[in-house]
């Protein structure tokens, strides 16, 4: 196993940039999630890992070895990096058994038999597929597949393990139940991952840290608690989680405290910041409380229950949409009162 260093890493494509001064460090028996929307750079930047592409500026090095550098011209082939990449599309051959699909890259690196037996089964038992090493692809369910997927990548011993969107193509309940088989996976190896996916929920859930990506550039790399609590700027804020980004109309510091008027109300807020550079909070539903003297009146325009309490989102007087969690059912058109409690404020980028 080893770190991941990237430095100044930047990639084209006919002179469009897809990724842009990638400056990061993925630590040893890290599980990674590289996280945003579409187009966003987060598997260009996998496929440079993995050496499917050339960086066009910067450097990569895993552990001690230099797996790329745009300024000498060197970069290893996917083959030379001991990498394991899982693909979205699973990639097995069809023509061959489970058991074969796992040994094969062994197979190819001309390990003695006895060998290609011996990694083969620990992979086979590692993610639960030893009833079904003689199974064809064709006779098993996406699930079995991903898994037949992920014991290949095991069975070489990799430096790192790459994920894109591996869990894009099952069912909702499969999904969860692969994210556990994920989780186990890297709990067991100890494997430095590094996870693709546009989708937050399977990121919070099975991720150390995540790295949020926009527009080629890593916009805040942080724990999932950090990026949902204490979000850098307005994208992060709006990309993760859940809530509303409103802008501060007067800021001043208490003591110690810091105080805004959002709103047109005066609360309490939190931040990383001078106050004096703080321009926008961001408010979560766990930041609104619902209750007849509240700082702002709002009226219900959505109500979505989910299991044990209710969503609300509700439009103020000014026109802001908050959202609000509650285990009491509000009808759409109720007008409600709504205290505003330490949101997190940041600058505006």
């Amino acid at each position: 196993m080893a770190d991941i260093d990237l430095s100044c890493v930047g990639k084209t494509f006919a002179g469009t940039p897809a990724l842009q001064d990638i400056t990061t460090r993925f630590e040893d028996g890290e599980f990674i999630a590289l996280l945003g929307p579409s187009g966003c750079g987060k598997t260009t930047l996998l496929r440079l890992l993995a050496g499917f592409e050339a960086p066009s500026s910067g450097q990569i090095r895993i552990g001690t070895r230099e797996m790329a550098n745009a300024e000498t011209g060197a970069n290893l082939p996917p083959e030379e990096r001991n990498i394991g990449f899982v693909f979205q599309s699973y990639a097995l051959w069809p023509h061959m058994s489970v058991r074969r699909n796992v040994s094969y890259p062994l197979e190819i690196r001309r390990f003695s038999k006895a060998e290609v037996t011996r990694h083969t089964d620990a992979a086979l038992a590692s993610t639960g597929l030893e009833a079904y090493a003689d199974r064809m692809p064709s006779d098993l369910s996406g699930g079995q597949r991903q898994r037949v997927a992920l014991a290949r990548c095991l069975v070489s011993d990799p430096c790192a393990v790459l994920l894109d969107e591996p869990l894009a193509n099952l069912d909702v309940a499969l999904r969860a139940t692969m994210q556990g088989v994920f989780t186990d996976f890297h709990k067991r190896t100890g494997a430095t991952m590094v996870y693709v996916t546009h989708d937050q929920a399977e990121a919070m859930a099975m991720a150390d840290r995540i790295a949020v990506m926009d527009q080629g550039r890593i916009q805040q790399f942080d724990t999932p608690q950090t990026l949902y609590e204490r979000p850098k700027n307005r994208f992060v804020a709006e990309f993760v989680g859940r809530g509303t980004v409103v802008p501060v109309q007067e800021i001043k510091q208490d003591g110690s405290a810091q105080r805004a008027r959002i709103l047109g109300a005066e609360v309490d807020v939190q931040s990383a910041q001078q106050a004096a550079r703080v321009s926008h909070v961001c408010l979560r539903p766990e930041n609104l409380t619902i209750s007849e003297s509240g700082d702002l009146r709002s009226k219900v325009a959505r109500v979505t229950y989910m299991g044990g309490k209710y969503l609300l989102e509700t439009v103020t007087d000014c026109g802001a949409s908050l959202f609000a969690e509650t285990r009491a059912r509000f009808e759409v058109g109720a007008q409600l009162g709504v205290t505003i409690t330490t949101p997190w404020a940041f600058s505006e980028e």
